[in-house]
């Protein structure tokens, strides 16, 4: 029988994480940010702030260099420096990186970035009743076992999340007049802007889907919707 008591110190354990982390990014996202300035972005955003009925969309610039973007626990969204920089310097056009800001608004609006707490606690739960599990029915290799299922399954749903946010920047862009040609664009160039082909993991495992399955499903989207 699995005893309840580190069951509640993995919940409590994952709690006090989650809001130390949160805490924790708030502060460093506000030190190290700034408001977005471009002329260009700004009328795109303006436009899908008037598709959303929202009368303007927030976005920050994180001043780290790697690609990306985010989307914070308080539901404020950000593009890193170097996203920026790969856009100043022609290799990433205006819509493009306006599709980012899209899949951002995505896992906001979708709820994602509030449910990351019970997944976190999820996670923490699950690691425990499987260790405590495997490791009595295989010593040594139980704990192996059970991180391992533990990181297939919560990858397969940030997964999820990801074709979520896409489908919802997809529905976006278009009814913003902006369409789905850049986001698609876009992940044709991600790997190379990001450097992230060759990783060697297994698809299964990644928190992100296969670039190839990102595009193919947005296509199907855009067909299912002209229907």
């Amino acid at each position: 029988m699995i005893q309840l008591t580190p069951i509640v110190l993995a919940i409590l354990y994952a709690i006090v994480s989650y809001k130390f982390s949160a805490w924790k990014t708030k502060n460093t996202l506000n030190s190290k940010s700034v408001t977005l300035e471009d002329e260009t972005l700004e009328a795109l955003n303006n436009r899908m702030a008037k598709a959303l009925d929202l009368p303007k969309i927030r976005v920050n610039v994180y001043e780290i260099q790697i690609v990306n973007g985010l989307a914070a626990p308080d539901g404020r969204i950000f593009i890193t420096r170097g996203f920026i920089k790969k856009y100043y310097s022609g290799e990433i056009s205006a819509a493009e990186l306006a599709t980012v800001i899209a899949h951002e608004i995505g896992h906001v609006a979708l709820g994602h970035t509030r449910r990351r707490l019970v997944d976190f606690s999820g996670q923490n739960i699950v690691r425990v009743i499987l260790t405590s599990f495997f490791g009595r029915l295989i010593p040594g290799l139980g704990i192996w076992i059970a991180n391992t299922i533990t990181k297939l399954l919560f990858a397969k749903l940030s997964r999820n999340d990801e074709y979520e946010a896409d489908a919802y920047a997809s529905a976006l862009l278009i009814k913003s007049g902006i369409g789905i040609g850049p986001q698609i664009t876009l992940f044709e160039k991600l790997e190379q802007l990001t450097n992230v082909s060759g990783t060697g993991a297994p698809a299964w495992l990644l928190s992100h889907p296969k670039t190839s399955e990102r595009i193919k499903a947005i296509k199907k989207n855009e067909q299912k919707w002209k229907k």
